[in-house]
C-alpha cells in the first residue's frame, strides 16, 4: 500500500464481509480487552505470526486514522515484541468507511508472515 500512515488490522475475509454488512469491525477483543488491536504496516507480521502462524485465510484492512472518531492510542503490545514498540489501539469498533483497502495476506512457504513494509519507526 503506497500510504505508511495507513493502519492495518488483521481478520479472515467471512469475518470483513461480515463488517461490511454491519457496517464496523468488531472484534471479539473490543469485549474482551475494551479496544480493537491494530498495527503499523512495518510491525503486522509480529502479532500475524504469534496469533496466525501458517493461516491462509486472513485479510489485511488498510484502515485511514483520519476517518476514526475514537480515541487512538499508541500502547505496549506483549511481552517478546521488540523493546518499547508500541501498537496502535482502537476504543471503538473500527467503521467500514475507514477502511480503504483490502488484501490477502499469506504467509510464505515456511508458515511465517512477511513485514509489509521495512520501517523504523511509525508516523504518528
Amino acid at each position: 500500500m503506497g500510504d505508511e500512515n495507513l493502519l492495518v488490522h488483521l481478520c479472515s475475509l467471512p469475518e470483513w464481509e461480515a463488517a461490511g454488512l454491519a457496517g464496523e469491525v468488531c472484534p471479539q477483543s473490543l469485549a474482551d480487552v475494551g479496544y480493537v488491536h491494530l498495527s503499523a504496516q512495518y510491525q503486522v507480521h509480529l502479532p500475524a505470526n504469534r496469533l496466525f502462524a501458517g493461516r491462509q485465510d486472513l485479510v489485511v484492512l488498510y484502515v485511514d486514522p483520519a476517518v476514526l472518531s475514537a480515541p487512538l492510542r499508541w500502547e505496549p503490545g506483549v511481552p517478546g515484541d521488540p523493546e518499547s514498540m508500541l501498537f496502535p489501539h482502537l476504543y471503538a469498533a473500527i467503521p467500514a468507511a475507514a477502511v480503504v483497502a483490502v488484501r490477502a495476506y499469506r504467509p510464505g512457504s515456511d508458515g511465517r508472515f512477511p513485514a509489509l513494509i521495512h520501517r523504523a519507526e511509525p508516523q504518528r
